[in-house]
């Protein structure tokens, strides 16, 4: 991925917003990295993938339910919170 400074992006904005069409641009701040600019397209193809996690995650959740296999609720916050699990 290329990088700019934060200068470097500033000055050379609307460079840039064309390489961003192409391919992610990684921003940088002191050296170290603070940002990505990303395409309209990417961007909404990121969302759209996110969007079918949660939906395949939910209907994994309702045939868990509807099959009988969950979690004590308690059970599974303590775990949780402890960073331990069966």
């Amino acid at each position: 991925m290329d990088a700019l400074s934060a200068n470097e992006a500033k000055t050379q904005f609307g460079d840039l917003l064309l390489k961003a069409q192409r391919a992610p641009i990684q921003i940088n701040k002191n050296g170290k990295p603070v940002a990505v600019v990303i395409s309209m397209d990417e961007y909404e193809s990121i969302e759209a993938l996110k969007l079918r996690l949660l939906q395949s995650r939910a209907a994994q959740a309702k045939a868990d339910i509807g099959a009988g296999n969950t979690v004590d609720g308690e059970a599974f916050f303590s775990e949780l919170e402890s960073g331990h699990h069966d």
